[in-house]
Order: C-alpha cells, then structure tokens, then sequence
C-alpha cells in the first residue's frame, strides 16, 4: 500500500474528480456513506453521536455523516467549530442538507461557546474538525476544544486523521494539541504519522475505507513510502517442483553464538529451517557443539576453532551467509569479522554484535556486500550511525545508511521499516509489542536467511521475512498473548504465517 502525502491525496481526490468523473460534492457523500456504513456496524445496538466539524472539507464530511445517521433514525448533536470566516462549498452545502433535515447545529466561535458544552460518556465523538489538508497546529478555540474533547471519557471516531495531526513524519517541530482517537478512519491508505510513536498514539485504531477513489492514479502515481500487507506479498511466494530437493533451496551458513549466548545461535538456525532453507550449517565456537548438535538434529555444526568465541579465519562453505547471533564482540571475534568481509562477495546477513562491531569500526562498512540485509535494533542502529532528535531524522539517517553501503538495512521495532538503496523506505503491518522480548531478533535473522537462500532476493528476503516473522508472532500472541510470548513461539507460528499468506484474496 502506498503511503502519500497530503498533496497527494488531494491530487487522487481531483484526479477522481475528473475523470471517473464525479462531483467533489458526491465523492463527500460515499466518503460519508463508508464512515456510516462503518459507525452503523461498529455500534450495531446503538449510540449517541456528538459531531464536531471544522468549516473545510473535513467539516463537510462530518455534516455528511450526521446527515445520513438522522436519515437512520439517529438524532446526532453536531458542533461547527468556526476557527476561519472561509468555509468550503462542500461544508456549505452539507450545512444545509443538514438544516433541511431540522438537525440543530451549535455555532462555536471564542472559548465561552465551550463553558456550557457537556461530552457525556455515553456518547460517541465524532471528530471532523481538521483533515489531512492541517499544515499549522490546531490554536484558539480548536485548540481548546481539543483539549476538552480529551479530557472527556467518551470514545473518539476520528475522520480522514486525528484534528490536530499534521500529515508527515514528525520533526522538531512543537506537536500541539492533537485528538486522542479510539479508531481513525482513513480513507484508501494510512496517513504516515500513524506510524510513529509520537503521533501514533493518537490514532488508535487505524481503519481504512475505501471510497472508490480513481485506481489509475494509485497505479501511475510514486510514493518513497509503503505500507507492506500480505495481500501484495502473496504472489512472492514461491512455489516448489516436484522434482526438486534440499539442494534446490540452498544451503545456509550461520555464523553465531559464544560462550553463554548459544540459544541465538539455536534460535537463528531453526527460524531458518522453518523457513525452508535446504540446508543449514552453524559455524560456532567450540563450547557450544554438544548443545548445538542435540537442539537441532537437522542442522550441520561446522565447529569454529576458538573454544568460547569465534576465532581464526572462517572456512567458506554455504551459500547465504548470516553473522552476528550472540557472538560478542571479544578482540579475536572483531578480527575474524574483519577476515570475513575481506573474502566475502555476495550479500550476506548481518545483525546484533556483528553490528555492534561493525559501528566501532567504520571502516568495515566499506567491505559489506553489496546488497547485503542489516537488521539492527534501534540502539544497534544508533551506535552505526549516531543520535537523531526526531522521526523525520531517524528516517534520514536510515535512508543515508542504506544508500551508503548500496544494502538493505531492516529497522526493527513498531511498524519495522526497510530501507532500500533506491530510497525507498517499506513499513510493516504485522508485529505486536509480544515479540519484545530476547532472541525475537535471531529468529528474524533466521527468517531472512532462510528466503535468501532460496533464491528471493535481497529485497524480497527483507520484506518478505519482516512480514512473516511479525505475522508469526501476532498469531502466537492470538494464542498465548502478549505478556508470556517468547522467541520459540514465533517460530513454532512461521508455517501457519506462511499457509496464511497463502490463502489471502487479493482486495
């Protein structure tokens, strides 16, 4: 799903305009339509709906929809905040369809329209004052009225995005005073600051409508941005001969573990079997053998010649390569990661202490593959490439890192992000705040390894994997929660994730 920016909704919105073709007016009234239609569903035994609305075209969604639930028998109380003296012809002509319907509607123009004005906890906000078009912080009454819409103990429905919300990536910028929604309804796409954690929390629920808005402008328009959904995905997925055999789908080399950290290296290697790897090697200290060989019986250990940390020169064998698993960051290990990136040529997977060395040696970012997948954490990512004050340069940062070492650097986290050479930057869908916990990361290290060597890609492997592994753990978290998930259980979930993507009908 692409993610655009709000110059970019107001073009697809014009583009539908002309050549569906269809009034703006009626396209607000299917836009209304899908929020009804939702509200009605939502609240099947009934409510009481509170409307407030600005006087743009966000405004003028809300008159629509108080319009259409008076028509259902509902008697919504509607408030029109007049932050401007200029009100859209949209919000005018649904001002009075509205009047037409003997619908009272309340005029708020100074902070003392707001003294008398009660939010009971039995009714549903519903909130229309600003939409996507903001590009100013909320002041004056709107300001306000925010304010005292979220100190009321009602639920909140908010249209298009939060009132208050500005749609981008949050910067330095102060965030003011933003509605705290129950559920946010968006119209064809999420809006990007849905998927940060300083404007995210504002949003609930994210829902989004469809509203027929025109496909030719979707398929011909680019956006930096995506939101990655198992619908798109369902056609990487490969599909295997009948006369094939381990060999058919590579042989994976992991490279992982130390004395005390061996359960990463575990973790690692079945995520990658799970995954449908052909085969798997551990290539592991000595001390971690017997644990290694009696964990996983389907896996090789190639034993490494250090007893308790990786040292000497690595022997190469496999042909996808994934270091960093709990092998530490000891003097002898730095020095094998360094004879490792000198004869290594093809895109290998880098993640944990093999990061942690990599940022306190530089100068090895220059020998990493070209097309190789990085899949820090954020503090992982800090020490690579320093503090950032803010989202917007966070997202920066990642962007440059990637078009730096010509890699794939998959962010974990909240909506984990992979970043691409080209620039473009793929957010997840799948994840659950259940998979923070140890070893979530080597399982996902498992995951990439497992795709790439089966022939996908460097992106499709990052996207792909990412998808999977957060998909895996939001189906242990069905079962078990989010509080008791550990790493185990989201590789036990990585073939019903797959089977899932599997049966998903395109949209």
């Amino acid at each position: 799903m692409k993610l655009f920016s709000s110059e970019q909704s107001r073009d697809w919105d014009q583009y539908t305009i002309d050549y569906e073709p269809i009034a703006s007016i009626e396209l607000m009234e299917r836009a209304a339509y899908k929020c009804s239609y939702w509200l009605l569903k939502k609240y099947s035994n009934g409510f009481k709906p509170i409307v407030f609305c600005g006087v743009g075209n966000n405004g003028g969604d809300g008159l629509a929809i108080a319009r259409q639930l008076r028509d259902r028998g509902f008697f919504p109380k509607v408030y029109v905040v007049n932050f401007s003296s200029k009100r859209s012809n949209e919000f005018s002509k649904n001002l009075e369809r509205l009047k037409a319907r003997e619908v009272p509607v309340y005029d708020i123009n100074s902070e003392t329209d707001l003294v008398g004005l009660t939010i009971k906890k039995e009714e549903i906000v519903i909130d229309a004052i600003f939409g996507s078009g903001l590009n100013r912080h909320a002041v004056g009454v709107s300001e306000l009225l925010i304010s005292k819409i979220n100190m009321a103990d009602s639920e909140v429905i908010s249209i298009d995005l939060p009132s208050g919300m500005i749609n981008k990536i949050p910067g330095d910028e102060r965030q003011g005073s933003i509605i705290r929604a129950n559920y946010t309804l968006s119209f064809e796409s999420l809006k990007l600051p849905f998927l940060f954690k300083e404007t995210g929390i504002f949003v609930g629920n994210p829902v989004v409508l469809s509203i027929g808005l025109h496909p030719e402008f979707y398929k011909t328009t680019s956006s930096k941005f995506e939101f990655v959904l198992g619908s798109e995905l369902k056609d990487k997925l490969k599909k295997r001969e009948r006369f094939s055999h381990k060999g058919s789908y590579g042989h994976s080399m992991i490279i992982a573990g130390s004395y005390g950290k061996m359960g990463a290296a575990v973790l690692c290697a079945k995520a990658c079997l799970r995954m449908g790897s052909g085969l798997v090697t551990i290539h592991a200290p000595l001390c971690g053998i017997n644990t290694l060989q009696s964990s996983i019986p389907e896996a090789m250990v190639l034993p490494n010649c250090g007893k308790k940390y990786l040292d000497g020169e690595f022997i190469e064998t496999g042909n996808i390569l994934a270091i960093g698993p709990g092998i530490g960051q000891e003097e002898n290990t730095v020095k094998f990661l360094h004879n490792l990136f000198l004869k290594i040529n093809e895109p290998i997977i880098i993640d944990a202490d093999a990061l942690n060395i990599i940022a306190h040696n530089q100068e090895l970012k220059a020998f990493i593959p070209i097309g190789s997948i990085l899949t820090p954490h954020p503090k992982e990512l800090e020490r690579l490439v320093g503090t950032w004050r803010n989202e917007e340069e966070k997202i920066e940062k990642l962007t440059k890192l990637s078009l730096e070492i010509n890699s794939y650097v998959l962010l974990k986290g909240a909506y984990s992000i992979v970043a691409c050479p080209d620039g473009k930057i793929c957010f997840n869908s799948t994840g659950n705040p259940g998979m923070a916990t140890a070893g979530s990361g080597d399982v996902l290290t498992g995951v990439v390894a497992g795709l790439l060597s089966q022939g996908y890609t460097a992106l499709d492997s990052a996207v792909l994997g990412m998808y999977i592994h957060g998909l895996a753990g939001d189906i242990a978290t069905e079962e078990l929660g989010e509080r008791s998930l550990i790493a185990g259980d989201i590789i036990n979930r990585l073939s019903p994730a797959i089977l899932s993507i599997q049966k998903v009908v395109h949209l």
